[in-house]
């Protein structure tokens, strides 16, 4: 009996190994179909350089920034990919889970593509396709990449992914110089942003310290708690690695600024970017 029954706990297992292997297959290619797209059709784009005069009428602390990162002589950068390592977790005191991710931008027309992979348990992943797409952003979550759990849309998503996009773009800070982001000066170590794109728009105060790197970037952002209600949000820098000959944070802390309390959600790292290039990893 001893026998059969470690038999059949070990087709269970395989079953369960191979469940989890098709369900990431069958995601990961059909995100990643999706977001090869968003390169068009791979042409190379001509290059602009980013000059002295391109940051000139900025406010003083984003000057600063975009000196400290030393994207001053370099392409302009008008696609991403990258990818993060990490921990996430959708509750306060809930245990923290590894998190691996993909993402792809492409810069001029505001649009991105994430790609996760959230290990609950052992053999037991959440997948999630994070967008903003053509003006209008989603969420799809999916247990072992086949059965959905979410399919968020609407204003609310929208605005939380446009913002996604602003506070994203210290990994590409180039990006700071387009047009549909203004900026209003408010002191020496503080800038707002505002992001403007297909009707919909989100603002955000970026934080600077004396070197010029960012320290936090702080929002209203809408969090799913019982309906959407705006709450305070916070991107945390920890710290700044070089990628390409520029200087970007490379580790962050999301954190809701909560009533009862700071809640951080998510703990991201950068291990991998790269800029102008129109393919997938």
């Amino acid at each position: 009996m001893i026998k059969i029954a470690l038999i059949i706990l070990g087709a269970i297992v395989a079953l369960m190994a191979s469940v989890c292997v098709m369900g990431n297959i069958a995601f990961t290619k059909r995100v990643k179909e999706e977001a090869k797209r968003l390169f068009g059709d791979g042409r190379e784009i001509t290059p602009e350089i980013v000059t002295d005069e391109d940051i000139e009428g900025l406010p003083e602390p984003v000057q600063r920034y975009l000196k400290y990162t030393q994207i001053i002589g370099k392409e302009k950068i008008k696609t991403v990919r990258l990818k993060q390592g990490g921990y996430f977790r959708m509750k306060e005191n809930q245990k923290w889970m590894p998190i691996k991710a993909e993402q792809y931008f492409n810069v001029d027309s505001v649009e991105f593509i994430w790609i996760a992979k959230v290990r609950v348990a052992p053999f037991i992943s959440i997948y999630a396709k994070d967008e903003f797409i053509e003006g209008e952003g989603n969420l799809v979550v999916k247990l072992l990449g086949l059965i959905k759990v979410a399919d968020a849309k609407g204003y609310e998503v929208d605005h939380g992914e446009i913002l996604r996009f602003l506070a994203e773009c210290i990994w590409f800070p180039s990006a700071f110089l387009s047009d549909y982001i203004m900026w209003e000066a408010i002191d020496n170590s503080s800038a707002k942003a505002t992001i403007g794109y297909e009707g919909i728009n989100a603002s955000a105060i970026f934080h600077f310290n004396e070197k010029g790197e960012v320290t936090k970037i702080t929002a209203k952002r809408y969090r799913e708690v019982n309906g959407n209600v705006l709450e305070d949000w916070e991107g945390q820098i920890v710290e700044y690695k070089e990628f390409n000959g520029v200087f970007i944070p490379n580790k962050a802390n999301i954190i809701w600024k909560l009533k009862t309390g700071d809640f951080c959600y998510d703990r991201i790292e950068i291990v991998d970017i790269e800029y102008n290039k129109h393919s997938v990893y």
